[in-house]
């Protein structure tokens, strides 16, 4: 309870620093030389929040196809959370059986971890295409490569890799004097793994949960924005700044249900390492 009601402490303190500054800050912001440092207060610029909140409740659209602003950002912010979610169990998936394969051949460990870090290295944006045109030459069958499943790829090439690492740092993790315990007592590789390692890497694995979570929702709004994928937040928040200069309160909403989709997998993280508690002796960061 008390971590909610900081949380919406935190949430009324940024309303008020936004309003503060809105009212008191200059019109052109603040500059440093040719730098600008804040924003400008204009209504273009900085809407007031009751007029971004007062837009979630319009309606969008024409004829049949109107709904509420809030209700499009939802099934858009619903879409997009889905596709994330197929990105971060793939990625989640990849990194520990790379952290695996690292973990127990150290020749693996060198040849492999250079080039996990340096495939984090290439921008989204340039990957984004390709990874659409290698997906739709795919054919098994009456398969068909969807754009979504590109978002998720996108998706999951972004959460692999703080997996891949915390689940290597956790599975090293054990004192060696445990380890030789096991291996006196002739307990295998695997057993060792599953019973030993695998508890050991929980305080080292939750943090790249969480970071990986939230690279899954980048990756997938980025992906969605350069794919050109519909339905989802990231295309949506294209068409609202499209309308940026009419309506600049509207623009905000998209970005809203952005927000809403990082938290709920902040939130399904936080709950996993409720259900993982008896293994969490103190978390260490990513």
């Amino acid at each position: 309870m008390c971590k909610v009601l900081l949380g919406a402490g935190g949430i009324l303190l940024l309303v008020v620093v936004w309003e503060l500054y809105k009212a008191l800050g200059p019109a052109t912001g603040v500059m440093v030389g040719d730098l600008t440092i804040l924003p400008r207060t204009t209504d273009l610029a900085m809407p007031h929040v009751w007029d971004m909140v007062a837009r979630l409740f319009e309606t969008s659209g024409n004829g049949r196809n109107a709904l509420p602003v809030w209700l499009a950002v939802g099934q858009a912010a619903v879409f997009t959370l889905g596709v994330a979610a197929v990105g971060w169990i793939v990625g989640v998936v990849v990194g520990l059986l790379l952290a695996v394969l690292m973990q127990r051949f150290r020749t693996a460990e060198s040849a492999v971890l250079p080039w996990i870090i340096l495939s984090q290295t290439v921008p989204l944006i340039a990957i984004a295409p390709l990874v659409r045109r290698w997906g739709a030459q795919l054919q098994f069958g009456d398969f068909t490569w969807e754009n979504w499943m590109s978002v998720a790829v996108i998706a999951s090439y972004l959460a692999f890799f703080p997996v891949s690492i915390g689940a290597l740092r956790g599975l090293n993790s054990p004192d060696r004097i445990h380890v030789e315990l096991f291996r006196s007592y002739g307990i295998g590789w695997w057993r060792t793994l599953v019973t030993l390692r695998f508890p050991a890497s929980v305080p080292y694995l939750l943090p790249a949960l969480r970071l990986a979570a939230a690279n899954a929702v980048i990756g997938t709004v980025v992906a969605e924005v350069s794919i050109g994928l519909r339905g989802g937040i990231g295309r949506m928040i294209i068409e609202f700044a499209q309308q940026a200069s009419g309506d600049p309160a509207k623009t905000w909403a998209p970005i809203f249900g952005a927000i809403a989709v990082g938290l709920v997998a902040a939130g399904f993280i936080a709950l996993l390492g409720v259900l993982l508690r008896r293994y969490r002796r103190g978390e260490v960061p990513a």
